[in-house]
């Protein structure tokens, strides 16, 4: 990048008058929630421009979140010489990996919040990539993360970087080959997609992959790695989480074989809960002393509520759907194999990937719903947001559905994008901001 480019760069994060009051720092926000306290709109029409706020072409191809912090917007791609990939889209089985020979550039962009001018794209690595992917999957899955005076990105099998909040490059690890496939089939590469966490100035990483699988804690100042703890897991791609409880601050993971929390000073399993299907995606979900989890494929497909207060040690129930003291309850087959839950006060929303979004108690797990958003068709990988009242689920062909966070099940509003939706989007201040394969949109009133 010329020189003048990033001066103007540095004038602009530093002149940048806007006071921002919701951030967006990680997957799914704050937390890892997936919500904030403002209303944003329900309906959009990108062809004419209504409460479409901007739109910004974005070079490459990546299904990571954009983040948010202050007043400026955060996206990493993979981009390389020559047309955009092709991508199969919708609902099968088939698992073919695509390799790519050509060589790519992970890059890191900064926006500006409110224009959706790109302030700077920087490149962060360059090489031809070490695994392959999915269909339809990307070498840019895993969503960077922030708390204002560090950026974090994975990407993929290219290793973990530590950009300073100007896109200067302050340190980076190679954790190896991310071989992220089925486990009964290690043929297929699937590419990685766990995203990293930013806590108290450490960077929390889950890599379950084929060869591996391991959580570490590195100091974000200078790329120490603080502790590191096998794990025995198949490879996936779920993203980690924070949670407080008995006093004690715990990394909390999905998985199949070690679902768990982790003691955040220490690495210690602090407790380990086995079962689910058997290709796990979602994050778990962490809310007060609560974790909900799931996961599908294979046997089971279940939506589990763990109480974390009693969590200690083994507690694998003799079947899947018993309750004990640590699981306050289990739906064996209500699961979703890509996108992680939601909750808004008193109830708990998921849409597995054909678009059927269940609506339970989530203290009680009594069941208020289960209907489609979509009779037939396209799949649903994006996980849902929300936005004060509304719910908001993208399907892959770029359709939103607006619900509201009610227990009875209705539909506010359908809206159509202009591409395929595979990213979760980010949602602060009354605005979704919204990835496609090829642009990202801020819809919000103006």
């Amino acid at each position: 990048m010329k020189l003048a480019t990033c001066l103007l760069a540095g004038v602009a994060f530093a002149a940048s008058p806007r006071a921002v009051a919701e951030n967006w720092p990680q997957f799914r926000g704050n937390g890892g929630q997936g919500r904030s306290a403002t209303a944003a709109p329900l309906a959009w029409n990108v062809a004419s421009g209504e409460n479409i706020r901007w739109s910004t072409a974005i070079p490459g191809l990546g299904h990571s979140s954009p983040i948010i912090w202050g007043p400026h917007l955060f996206l990493t791609t993979a981009d390389r010489p020559g047309p955009r990939p092709k991508l199969k889209t919708g609902v099968y089985g088939a698992g073919e990996s695509y390799a790519e020979n050509e060589p790519h550039q992970w890059r890191l962009l900064c926006l500006d919040r409110d224009s959706g001018r790109i302030l700077w794209n920087k490149p962060g690595h360059e090489a031809v990539p070490r695994q392959e992917r999915h269909l339809k999957a990307s070498h840019a899955n895993s969503t960077p993360a922030t708390d204002g005076r560090s950026l974090v990105a994975i990407f993929g099998s290219e290793g973990l970087f530590c950009f300073e909040m100007d896109g200067t490059l302050r340190w980076k690890k190679d954790l190896g080959k991310m071989d992220a496939g089925p486990w009964n089939e290690p043929k297929l590469q699937w590419s990685f997609a766990s995203s990293p966490l930013l806590h108290d100035g450490k960077v929390v990483v889950q890599c379950d992959v084929l060869s591996e699988q391991f959580l570490v804690v590195f100091d974000a100042r200078d790329g120490r790695e603080l502790w590191r703890t096998a794990r025995q897991e198949v490879a996936n791609w779920c993203t980690p989480a924070i949670a407080e409880a008995n006093g004690r601050t715990q990394i909390v993971l999905n998985g199949w074989k070690q679902i768990g929390g982790y003691d955040f000073a220490t690495g210690r399993q602090l407790w380990t809960l086995s079962g689910g299907g058997d290709i796990p995606v979602p994050a778990p979900l962490v809310v007060g002393d609560w974790a909900f989890f799931t996961s599908a494929h294979g046997s089971h497909r279940p939506i589990r509520a763990v109480r974390l207060a009693a969590a200690q040690g083994d507690i694998t129930p003799p079947d899947i759907a018993d309750s004990s003291a640590a699981i306050a309850w289990c739906h064996p087959k209500l699961g979703s194999y890509m996108q992680t839950p939601i909750v808004i006060g008193p109830l708990l929303w998921s849409c597995d990937w054909q678009g059927i979004l269940t609506c339970v108690d989530r203290a009680t797990g009594e069941i208020r719903y289960s209907e489609r958003l979509l009779r037939a068709g396209s799949a649903f990988t994006a996980s849902g947001v929300a936005a004060a009242g509304h719910l908001y689920f993208l399907n892959e062909d770029g359709e939103a559905f607006v619900v509201p966070a009610e227990g009875t099940f209705s539909v506010a509003a359908r809206n159509r994008m202009d591409g395929l939706c595979l990213a979760t989007p980010a949602v602060a201040d009354g605005t979704l901001f919204v990835r496609t394969t090829e642009k990202l949109l801020a819809i919000g009133r103006r």
